[in-house]
């Protein structure tokens, strides 16, 4: 029997208000590994003409480092400049 999948909310903040949100949507899906995938993507106005990307990814609930290794790869990502987990949930089966 598989394991469930979960669904992990980040906010991704771009190194200035010149990186193009929808390269690092492309970029962010670039890295992740074969058996996470973002699901959703939306551009949220924080002020003073500043962009946010909110990503919707869903990853296996087993995955080994949990969330940690997503982290890394999102902050690793060129035109990445912060990250913040908004919330991790358990997707129904």
């Amino acid at each position: 029997m598989s394991g469930g999948r979960v669904l992990v909310v980040v906010k991704v903040y771009p190194e200035s208000p010149e990186v193009s949100i929808e390269d690092l949507i492309e970029r962010i899906k670039s890295v992740l590994p074969q058996n996470i995938s973002l699901e959703k993507s939306e551009i949220e106005e924080i002020g003073f003409g500043i962009k946010i990307l909110r990503a919707y990814i869903v990853m296996p609930e087993e995955y080994e480092g949990g969330t940690s290794d997503i982290e890394n790869k999102l902050l690793g990502t060129e035109g990445v400049s912060q990250i913040e987990i908004e919330y991790v949930t358990r997707l129904p089966s």
